[in-house]
């Protein structure tokens, strides 16, 4: 053993420049097959780094590579849907038709229609429509989130779902790999004795899914015999609600934004959490249903748009810069962490110039430092372009862009390049003006208790370091 060691080693030390080359080759080879054949669109900056690794230091860069290089997950069981040519839209508003027309495009569910929309103004009322969905499921009970706290309130939510599992509801509960991890981990005993089906998305170091261990399940709906859907940015954790009043775990709530509805919409929410239940635990996903009564165009209309690895597009970043061309009056927005990438940036400041009112929304200081470090150099952008900046003195974590009074786009998806190209995230699109002017209120008012942002030259030192963070900011 030792002499053949020896030889190895020795084969090693005389032929290692051929051998590092051979590995650059194969490496750069493996990058080009996977961005190429499967369709892998980069940040530039994320394309850049990945390659000067791989030349410089292969040995070390292609395993990462194999490990979270991968940004989609092209299965043919996970299609939600057919891309589709020529479809028409189901609204007379430009804007909305639009996006509509978009949307099926790409291959995302019809518009459908919902009711009893219900717009969240605190913790207090989104924990109370929480547990009245929670409470009145008979049949199904499905549950998706990407942090699950060992606090006040997911002490009380947990206890919840054993009440309706030993009652004889099906509970199914899916929380991401990672996130499992940040709020406390959950006792999954106990869930597991009262009935409740636990899995964890893709958990790191066990998940035979090589290349996604980087790609993250953020997702956060409920839904109650696929007739009450309850979502938007909250986990289910107290900051995201009222807050825990321990001494040791005591935290300030943030703001956060959420709502409900029953209707066709969620049912259509049923059938992605069935996608994503069948990918968590690697069995075919079910075939997707068409809607035997179809809403009428007069009626209240949104539309299910899921977006990351399991979408061909990157369905919510083309929805995103498609209407931030398309916009004719305002874009008001509101998000905990602004770091887009230089397309969303672009479409962002072309509209401002060209007299659009763009109103953005963000927490004067969020959980993430270095998003608020990063996030600098886009904000100098858009006020020079003409666009308001508004910095919030409380920890904001919701996330919504409304376009022209005609289209909110809510749900669990950050302004940054994370959830626009790498998690798992689901977003409502609003077709109705009504429910976009509650949307509207409800960030005007977090408006009004903001102060605007002021744009200030950085130095040499701090424009060095805004670059090198966002150059890393592609996250792998």
């Amino acid at each position: 053993m030792s002499e053949f060691l020896t030889l190895f080693v020795d084969l090693i030390d005389r032929h290692w420049e051929v051998l590092y080359g051979l590995l650059v080759v194969v490496g750069l080879g493996i990058y080009v097959a996977a961005s190429q054949g499967l369709h892998q669109r980069r940040h530039p900056a994320a394309a850049i780094a990945w390659v000067l690794g791989i030349v410089l230091l292969p040995y070390v860069t292609l395993p990462l590579y194999l490990t979270f290089g991968s940004r989609k997950v092209l299965a043919p069981h996970l299609a939600q849907g057919s891309r589709r040519v020529a479809v028409a839209a189901r609204s007379t508003h430009a804007t909305a038709a639009r996006a509509q027309q978009l949307c099926m495009a790409m291959g995302l569910p019809d518009p459908v229609a919902y009711d009893a929309l219900s717009i969240h103004e605190d913790g207090t009322q989104a924990l109370d429509a929480l547990r009245r969905i929670v409470d009145g499921a008979s049949r199904t009970l499905e549950v998706s989130t990407f942090v699950f706290g060992r606090d006040v309130l997911g002490d009380e939510i947990a206890e919840k779902l054993k009440q309706r599992a030993r009652a004889g509801v099906r509970v199914r509960l899916l929380i991401d790999g990672i996130g499992i991890y940040l709020g406390g981990y959950p006792d999954l005993k106990g869930f597991a004795q009262a009935g409740v089906e636990v899995i964890r998305f893709v958990p790191p170091f066990r998940s035979p899914k090589r290349g996604r261990t980087n790609l993250r399940n953020h997702r956060k709906m409920v839904i109650a015999d696929g007739l009450h859907l309850w979502c938007g940015g909250r986990n289910l954790s107290a900051e995201y609600f009222e807050g825990d009043p321990r001494p040791i775990l005591g935290s300030k709530p943030w703001l956060d934004l959420s709502f409900d509805l029953g209707g066709e919409l969620a049912r259509q929410a049923q059938q992605q959490f069935e996608h994503d239940w069948a990918f968590a635990t690697e069995r075919p996903a079910p075939e997707p249903r068409s809607s035997a009564t179809p809403a009428p165009a007069s009626g209240p209309l949104a539309q299910l748009v899921a977006s990351g690895p399991d979408q061909p597009d990157d369905t919510l970043f083309t929805l995103l810069v498609s209407s931030c061309f398309t916009s004719e009056k305002r874009i008001l927005a509101v998000t905990p962490y602004f770091v887009p990438d230089t397309a969303l940036l672009t479409a962002l400041t072309l509209a401002a110039r060209r007299g659009i009112g763009i109103d953005l929304v963000l927490p004067a200081r969020s959980n993430h430092r270095l998003a608020d470090f990063a996030r600098h150099r886009s904000l100098r952008d858009l006020v020079a372009a003409g666009a308001r900046v508004w910095l919030h003195p409380r920890m904001i974590h919701a996330k919504a862009v409304l376009i022209d009074d005609e289209l909110a786009l809510a749900g669990s998806a950050n302004l940054d390049g994370r959830s626009l190209f790498l998690n798992y995230e689901m977003t409502i699109a609003f077709y109705d003006r009504q429910a976009v002017s509650g949307f509207s209120r409800w960030i005007d008012a977090r408006r009004l208790e903001s102060e605007p942002y002021v744009a200030r030259r950085p130095g040499l030192l701090r424009e060095l370091a805004e670059g090198l963070i966002l150059w890393l900011a592609f996250q792998l």
